[in-house]
């Protein structure tokens, strides 16, 4: 009797088009259609750009916004600032969307989401419609999906879902034979391979590889003695051997930042102080919510390297006494190596803390005498702020140091309405 063969995986990839751009279009109907662009922090430059702003100003990202706005305005482009707040609450919505056609899905980035289809037993491309029609009905997104035997296979079949019309936003792979995939394969330049970049296309160029289906015929081990062992999973996985696993847990960070640009330079301590504060508290915020604890402290401030006058970046860490997840102790540290970086008479236009070490509380080293009553009572302490500003906003309870106007926040004057996170932001309905 002969054992039945095991199931070959196959995976999806789930990509929303145009993220930020799409966003903002969901909450305005009337922009369907027009030109729509999204700016970086302070509103300098392109981050995001909807298809008909791509088409029409054929920009590159990152393009500064002053030296394309004349042009984009007259074709009736509409900019909005960041609204990092509105673009995490939409991809939230969108991976539990996903989360009803799979079982087991990993969150590879914000627009992003692999999904595990092995063992379906279903037509892939009719599948993959009904959940790109289900993902826009449900969240107003237009995504696009790539199914694959490998997560490679599947984010090439996406890229090929997204630039192909004729896939109509879903590329099956798996469905292909040897050799109508592998016709498909030798029309795809290198560089839309996940990992491989301009320069790493440079060195495969210079020994005859120029297209994925090159690259998938190449001898694993060469490519291993030349590239490295990152690559050579690469062509073991778009032969549709599976080395990269599907990982629902996000990994532990080792760090956490909060670091933004001012809204203009400032070069008051005071202002400087109160910036700090800010950061402090929000990566203190933040790693509360990961369940850890910092053992460093780590502050920087600096000004444009573009000024006239010399670029200055002023940076420092200090090492905690043990592990602490509290804000007025992180706030304190920052504050004091604050101190032992600024220079007066420099026009600073960033800066920021991050807090380094990270441990979970399980497995942070203990003071000699253990935690005494005070850490208990900050614990407490730090769990009703969270409850608080959960409830009623971030900065709702929050350290004096942080000042009451905020005058160095980034600018954000093109920001659209908080939709999904504010009550002042809500949809009016006449």
């Amino acid at each position: 009797m002969s054992l039945p063969q095991p199931l070959k995986s196959v995976y999806a990839l789930a990509d929303a088009n145009s993220f930020y751009a799409s966003c903002e279009k969901v909450f305005r109907p009337e922009l369907e259609g027009k030109p729509v662009v999204v700016l970086s922090n302070n509103d300098g430059c392109v981050i995001a750009q909807s298809k008909e702003a791509k088409a029409a100003l054929a920009l590159y990202m990152c393009r500064p916004w002053f030296e394309v706005k004349e042009a984009a305005e007259k074709i009736g482009t509409i900019a909005f600032s960041s609204n990092y707040e509105l673009y995490g609450a939409m991809s939230n919505r969108f991976v539990q969307t996903l989360r009803h056609f799979s079982p087991r899905v990993e969150v590879y980035s914000i627009d992003e989401s692999f999904m595990d289809m092995t063992g379906l037993r279903r037509d892939l491309s009719v599948y993959g419609q009904e959940i790109k029609h289900t993902v826009r009905q449900w969240t107003g997104l237009p995504i696009c999906i790539g199914f694959g035997h490998s997560k490679t296979l599947a984010k090439l079949a996406n890229h090929c879902a997204k630039k192909q019309p004729g896939w109509d936003g879903v590329c099956d792979l798996t469905s292909l034979s040897v050799p109508e995939l592998d016709h498909l394969l030798a029309s795809l330049e290198i560089s839309t391979v996940w990992g491989v970049g301009k320069r790493l296309e440079r060195r495969l160029h210079a020994v005859g590889v120029t297209n994925v289906l090159q690259l998938k015929h190449a001898d694993p081990k060469r490519i291993r003695d030349k590239f490295g062992v990152l690559l050579e999973r690469t062509v073991r996985e778009l032969n549709g051997e599976v080395w990269l696993e599907l990982d629902q847990m996000v990994p532990e960070a080792n760090q956490v930042i909060s670091s933004r640009s001012f809204g203009h330079r400032i070069d008051s301590l005071t202002d400087l102080q109160a910036a700090i504060s800010f950061h402090a508290g929000n990566a203190a915020e933040r790693m509360r919510k990961k369940g850890l604890y910092a053992n460093a402290v780590y502050v920087f401030i600096q000004n444009s390297p573009h000024d006239e006058a010399p670029y200055y970046c002023g940076q420092q860490m200090i090492a905690l006494p043990s592990p602490t997840n509290s804000t007025q102790q992180i706030t304190k540290a920052a504050l004091w190596l604050l101190s032992k970086v600024y220079q007066p008479g420099v026009y600073y236009l960033k800066g920021g803390v991050m807090l380094m070490e990270l441990v979970a509380e399980g497995g942070q080293q203990r003071e000699l005498f253990g935690f005494s009553q005070q850490d208990s009572k900050n614990h407490r302490l730090m769990g009703t702020i969270d409850k608080v500003n959960a409830k009623y906003g971030r900065g709702t309870v929050k350290t004096a140091a942080e000042g009451v106007r905020q005058d160095w926040q980034m600018r954000r004057v093109l920001k659209s309405p908080g939709y999904l996170h504010q009550w002042k932001g809500l949809l009016k309905v006449r």
